[in-house]
């Protein structure tokens, strides 16, 4: 079974591109972030034809998140408890929720997909929002592997975190002015291996960028920054048998900017033999 995650950075615009991908590479269960639009204005013919059911949550033209699976999704939430919002110049317990966060089933597998506020700049609110929003989802697993310590679990998705200064090589983010790589944003990233997810990716794949910025030839120089992940906890982490990082995605005409992040996992009774749709 092949999951992924994906920042396509408005589905409407790519949706031909996702889809390709989806069916040459055999995926099962895509994450998907940055889809741009409502539920409605998803474009879920593409995705059906190729055999994909979809679960979709977007509030506007900004954020948004979905799956596309081949697979039942059942038991779906659009946030996670105690999940904040965020609105522009406005403060307290009140404010609305974005569409950054969407959770299904598989499998028995609980998956997330989820969009991680970027924080704009260290002195702003959005900064703030961000580490709780973090701090938020990671007292979430915590305690979902408290309550359940066998799950599979994974938090799949755009973090805006690059953990690690091997993560970060766009010169454009600098140490003490920069978010992304500040000692907060870091501290916020490794609680949740203290709560016992672990990036499921690195060891088979220790190196690699999967996003780019469409300025500055970022993407021909090779200056990019790690900050999509699949987060899994020790019963998901024990099914991944492969991962990739598929960077030629960030090539061709009108590309996302960052690229899908893949795994492979082994369920028991898993029928490889499944007809594929193209």
């Amino acid at each position: 079974m092949r999951i992924a995650t994906w920042n396509v950075n408005s589905i409407r615009a790519r949706v031909d591109r996702t889809v390709d991908w989806m069916v040459r590479e055999d995926i099962d269960v895509l994450a998907m972030q940055e889809i741009k639009c409502k539920p409605e204005q998803f474009p879920r013919e593409p995705f059906e034809a190729a055999g994909y059911d979809l679960e979709v949550h977007g509030l506007n033209q900004w954020n948004g998140v979905a799956f596309a699976s081949r697979l039942e999704m059942t038991d779906v939430v659009t946030s996670f408890p105690g999940m904040p919002g965020f609105l522009k110049g406005q403060e307290g317990p009140d404010q609305p929720l974005e569409a950054r966060a969407l959770g299904v089933t598989v499998n028995d597998m609980r998956l997330w997909s989820l969009y991680v506020p970027n924080g704009r700049a260290l002195d702003d609110p959005h900064f703030i929002y961000k580490l709780d929003w973090l701090a938020t989802l990671e007292k979430h697993a915590r305690e979902e592997l408290a309550r359940n310590p066998h799950l599979a679990l994974a938090l799949m998705g755009d973090f805006n975190v690059a953990p690690t200064d091997a993560d970060m090589g766009d010169p454009s983010f600098v140490p003490g002015l920069s978010t992304h790589i500040s000692p907060a944003e870091r501290a916020a990233f490794a609680a949740f291996e203290a709560a016992g997810l672990t990036d499921v990716v690195r060891p088979l794949v220790p190196g690699g960028y999967t996003f780019w910025d469409y300025k500055a030839l970022r993407f021909p120089r090779n200056e990019g920054m790690r900050i999509d992940f699949i987060l899994g906890s020790p019963a998901f982490a024990e099914l991944v048998t492969e991962a990739s990082i598929h960077r030629d995605e960030r090539k061709g005409d009108a590309p996302s900017d960052h690229v899908p992040v893949v795994v492979d996992v082994e369920i028991e009774g898993e029928d490889d033999d499944r007809p594929m749709i193209f």
